[in-house]
C-alpha cells in the first residue's frame, strides 16, 4: 500500500516575497478603479512599514480583517483583473532563493499550496503564475458579483490558518506529518506545530526565539544560506568600507569597464590569477557593483580561523584542491539562479615557474559549465601588476613602497560570446578574452631570470 505523500504549505508576505503584497494589491484595485486613488485605511502604510520591518502584529491582522468590510459592494471582476495586473510586481519581489527551494519539493512530488491571509481573488493568479498547486486563502462572501463586507468561512491567520490546512489535508488524503510548512511569523505557530517539517523563513524576532528553544530550523530565501544579515545588510556591505583605495596606500589602482557588468540578474566575472593582492582588486569591483557577490575560493582559506569566518560570511564558496566534489558547482549554480553575481579565478591556482609568463592564459572548464547550466553571463576581467604588490614568494603584502606604489590594472571587458556547448572551446574563449584585456607586455614572450622565476613560488 502506497504511503500518503505530504505536501508544502507556504505564506505569502515576508516568507515567498520580501514585503507586503497589500500595497501592491491596492495600487491595482485603484488602477482598476476597485478603490478610488488614494483611499486607504487609517494607518495603513505606518503599519505596512512597521510590518516589514518587524513582522506580523495583531494591529496588521486587524487592517487585513478590515479589508472584508472596505470592499463591501465592490466589483469582483475588478478586483481579479487588479489580481491580474498585481501578478508582474509581485513576482519581482519573490525572494531570490525561493524558487529553487520549490522547485526541491516539486521534484521531490510534493504539492505546492500558497497558505495565507490575503484574500482568495488576489492571491490565486499570482499563485497559478508561480505554478502552484493549491491556494489556501480568506474568502469573501459574494452576492450578484459583489462583495458583501463578510467572510466566507474562516479567517485563514493562526488558528484559522491551521484549521483550513487541516481540512485541506484531510479531503487530499495528505500526510501532514509528512508536509512542510515556511512562514516568518509567531502568529503561525499553529500551522508549524500540525506539520512534520516547520521551517521558518525571515522569521520575525518572536518566531526565532521559539526556533531556537524548539531547535526548528531557520532560513533566508533572500541571500545564500549561511550569510548573516541585520535590518537588510549582510557583512558585504561592510567589507564595501575597507575595499577602498585609501585602504591600500602601498598600491595605486586602475579600474576600467564596470559598466559592463549587468546591474541586476545573474553574472559570473572571470578573472585571471597573478597574486593573493587579486582579493584586494577584485575587492575593489566588488564594492562598487553595489550588490553582494559570491565567490569560490580554495578550501584552505575557509579553514583559517578568522579569515574562513568572515569567507563564509561573505558568501564564499569552498573548492577542494582535487576538484572531485561537486558541491562548489551546486553552490554556484544555485547563486547564479537567484541571481546573483560570482566571481571565479578559471586558472584555479596561481601559476608558478615558466607558467607564470606565458602569453598564453590556460583555464579549467568550471566557469563554461555554469554558463551553460544557468545561461548567466560571462564577464572577463583581466588583473595586471598585483603580483607587484604581493609577489606569490612573499608572506605579506611589500606595504613600504608608500612614496611610488605600484601601479594595479584591473580592466573590465564586454560579456564574452561563448556558444554554451563545448566547454573547452568556450575556456578557450575566456581565457583568450582575458588575455585581451591585459597590457601589451603580457602578450610578449619574456624569458624570466633566476630571481623572477623565485618570486613565481611560495615562500619556503
Amino acid at each position: 500500500m502506497t504511503e500518503p505523500r505530504g505536501a508544502v504549505f507556504i505564506d505569502l508576505d515576508r516568507t515567498l516575497i520580501r514585503s507586503a503584497s497589500g500595497p501592491v494589491f491596492h495600487e491595482a484595485m485603484e488602477a482598476e478603479g476597485v478603490v478610488a486613488p488614494g483611499r486607504h485605511l487609517p494607518g495603513e502604510r505606518l503599519l505596512y512599514g512597521l510590518y516589514n520591518r518587524l513582522g506580523e502584529s495583531l494591529p496588521s491582522i486587524g487592517l487585513a480583517r478590515a479589508t472584508a468590510r472596505f470592499m463591501a459592494g465592490r466589483s469582483v471582476e475588478a478586483t481579479k483583473r487588479a489580481a491580474t495586473r498585481a501578478v508582474e510586481p509581485l513576482v519581482e519581489l519573490v525572494q531570490p532563493w525561493a524558487p529553487q527551494v520549490l522547485t526541491e519539493h516539486r521534484a521531490a512530488g510534493r504539492p505546492l499550496v500558497l497558505a495565507t491571509t490575503s484574500p482568495m481573488d488576489l492571491v490565486r493568479s499570482l499563485a497559478e503564475s508561480l505554478d502552484f498547486d493549491d491556494v489556501i486563502a480568506t474568502r469573501y462572501g459574494v452576492v450578484d458579483g459583489r462583495y458583501t463586507g463578510r467572510l466566507e468561512g474562516e479567517f485563514v491567520w493562526g488558528l484559522g490558518k491551521q484549521a483550513s490546512v487541516g481540512r485541506w489535508a484531510a479531503e487530499r488524503s495528505v500526510s501532514l506529518p509528512r508536509s512542510h510548512a515556511y512562514t516568518d511569523s509567531v502568529f503561525d505557530l499553529p500551522l508549524l506545530s500540525l506539520v512534520g517539517h516547520p521551517h521558518a523563513v525571515n522569521a520575525d524576532p518572536r518566531l526565532l526565539a521559539v526556533c531556537f528553544a524548539a531547535r526548528w530550523p531557520v532560513e533566508y530565501w533572500d541571500r545564500a544560506p549561511g550569510v548573516p544579515s541585520l535590518i537588510g545588510l549582510e557583512p558585504y556591505h561592510l567589507a564595501r568600507i575597507c575595499f577602498r583605495p585609501e585602504a591600500f596606500p602601498y598600491a595605486r589602482f586602475s579600474i576600467e569597464g564596470l559598466d559592463h557588468v549587468p546591474k541586476a540578474g545573474p553574472v559570473l566575472l572571470a578573472a585571471n590569477h597573478r597574486s593573493y593582492f587579486d582579493v584586494a582588486a577584485l575587492g575593489m569591483v566588488a564594492a562598487r557593483l553595489h550588490r553582494p557577490v559570491r565567490f569560490l575560493a580554495k578550501r584552505e582559506v575557509f579553514d583559517a580561523p578568522l579569515v574562513g569566518m568572515a569567507a563564509r560570511a561573505l558568501g564564499g564558496i569552498p573548492v577542494d584542491r582535487d576538484g572531485r566534489s561537486s558541491d562548489p558547482m551546486a553552490a554556484a549554480t544555485a547563486a547564479l539562479r537567484a541571481g546573483e553575481v560570482v566571481i571565479v579565478l578559471p586558472q584555479g591556482t596561481i601559476p608558478r615557474g615558466p607558467d607564470f609568463f606565458d602569453p598564453m592564459l590556460r583555464g579549467r572548464t568550471g566557469t563554461a559549465r555554469l554558463a551553460a547550466a544557468t545561461g548567466a553571463p560571462v564577464v572577463p576581467i583581466g588583473l595586471w601588476g598585483t603580483e607587484r604588490v604581493w609577489p606569490r614568494s612573499s608572506r605579506t603584502p611589500v606595504m613600504t613602497a608608500l612614496a611610488r606604489p605600484p601601479r594595479v590594472t584591473v580592466t573590465i571587458g564586454r560579456p564574452v560570446p561563448l556558444g554554451l556547448e563545448d566547454a573547452v572551446a568556450d575556456t578557450d574563449a575566456l581565457m583568450s578574452s582575458i588575455g585581451g584585456l591585459l597590457p601589451p607586455e603580457a602578450r610578449r614572450v619574456h624569458v624570466p631570470t633566476p630571481e623572477e622565476l623565485a618570486r613565481t613560488e611560495p615562500p619556503a
